[in-house]
């Protein structure tokens, strides 16, 4: 039977922050925390075009490119 203090039962820890920084400080420049924010930033904008879309409202089909 394992102790309660064995690591291998202890959930794990939060993974490490990228540069020695918080992972989601509001950083400028080519950091790991400004490539995360640029992907969750790509994602809401595609996600709010593709409602967007569906709504009627289409960039594609108003300059023809698409039938």
């Amino acid at each position: 039977m394992q102790s309660s203090t064995d690591k291998s039962v202890l959930t794990p820890t939060a993974a490490p922050a990228f540069n020695g920084k918080d992972r989601n400080a509001w950083l400028f420049g080519w950091t790991p925390q400004a490539e995360l924010w640029n992907g969750r930033l790509a994602m809401i904008g595609f996600v709010a075009y593709l409602l967007w879309d569906l709504a009627g409202y289409s960039v594609v089909r108003l300059l023809h490119l698409a039938s």
